[in-house]
């Protein structure tokens, strides 16, 4: 499950491997992948928000 993160601005973190996003449907893609592959996936971590 996707955990929301409140800091500046609301944030989606993947429980799987941590990276964050804006947008909790990108979030949920990336735990999904992460779930699936035990990898990450390049298209869906260049979406991640930088901490």
């Amino acid at each position: 499950m996707v955990r929301k993160i409140k800091n500046r601005e609301v944030l989606y973190q993947c429980e799987e491997c941590g990276f964050a996003y804006a947008k909790e449907e990108t979030a949920n893609r990336c735990e999904a992948w992460c779930k699936e592959h035990k990898s990450c996936n390049l298209e869906i971590i260049k979406e991640a928000v930088p901490r």
